[in-house]
């Protein structure tokens, strides 16, 4: 028996398994210090990327993260979205990034 088609009309992409991988491969990189893993995940959660929610809290602590590493364009991007942002959303983002480096420092 030879295959010659594969019936492809009702595949869906595993966008889920993608974007989990997408997000663990990035989080991981991150923790090595990659700042444009950083801006990378604060980008994929300010746009709702690889079928990701749109979470701007998440998306304001990993453009911190990078930006206070020194990443210009997650800097602007920061204050970008902070203009959609309560104060209480913005302290919350902060929040996380401090927790983040805390965890970062400890790890070393």
């Amino acid at each position: 028996m030879r295959l010659t088609a594969i019936d492809t009309t009702g595949a869906q992409p595993a966008t889920d398994d993608i974007a989990n991988l997408t997000i663990a491969r990035l989080i991981g990189a991150a923790t090595e210090g990659d700042i444009e893993a950083c801006y990378e995940l604060g980008v994929i959660w300010s746009t709702g990327a690889h079928g990701m929610d749109c979470d701007m809290i998440e998306a304001h602590q990993w453009f911190n993260l990078a930006a206070s590493q020194g990443h210009r364009e997650a800097a602007w991007c920061r204050t970008d979205i902070s203009d959609e942002m309560t104060a209480r959303e913005i302290a919350e983002a902060q929040r996380r990034a401090r927790q983040w480096l805390i965890g970062q420092r400890k790890s070393a």
